[in-house]
């Protein structure tokens, strides 16, 4: 199935959803990446208020290139999420609906996935450019000394995404080799 999403997402909008579906989000999207949710998570323990609300964002493990004359963004391939695993189930429990990276997450991060209603969609990787064509407007919203892993706020249209976790457990990286496997006996 596709699905077309705006943010921000609640639970119910992103209860239909189930690994394999593709998606395309519009709305605001927030970049954050190793360094970013470092940061975020000591606010938090010192009680300091994040660069945005969390409750039903996006947040897009994507550390983009500089642009060019005239465009938005430059390349916005997504990063390997793992590298977020040990900071996402807090970031969920707090609010955040919709990761989008690529790669596998660990058991912790699927469990907050199912336990807070929530998605791992995953973006292309190594298309960049193609990724780049969905995002509308850019504006770096904390910490700018981080370079390409700044926090920015981008405003993105019809995104094209593919759910790989869903909130009851669904898990495509499980379920597609398996799928693949019946049809090939």
């Amino acid at each position: 199935m596709q699905y077309e999403l705006t943010t921000p997402c609640t639970a119910a909008d992103l209860a239909p959803l189930k690994a394999g579906d593709t998606v395309l989000l519009s709305g605001v999207v927030y970049t954050a990446r190793d360094q970013a949710h470092k940061r975020m998570l000591e606010a938090l323990d010192k009680g300091e208020k994040l660069p945005f609300d969390l409750e039903g964002s996006a947040i897009y493990y994507v550390g983009p290139t500089p642009e060019r004359p005239g465009e938005v963004i430059g390349s916005a391939g997504p990063t390997t999420s793992g590298r977020m695993d040990a900071m996402s189930p807090r970031l969920l429990d707090l609010g955040n609906k919709i990761m989008i990276g690529k790669g596998k997450r660990d058991a912790a991060v699927k469990e907050a996935v199912v336990r807070s209603g929530a998605v791992y969609l995953a973006a292309l990787g190594g298309a960049g450019a193609l990724m780049a064509q969905s995002v509308k407007t850019l504006e770096v919203i904390a910490w700018p000394d981080l370079g390409c892993e700044a926090v920015r706020r981008l405003t993105v249209e019809k995104m094209p995404l593919t759910v790989i976790l869903d909130a009851h457990g669904g898990d495509l990286y499980t379920s597609g080799p398996a799928a693949y496997l019946e049809t090939v006996k």
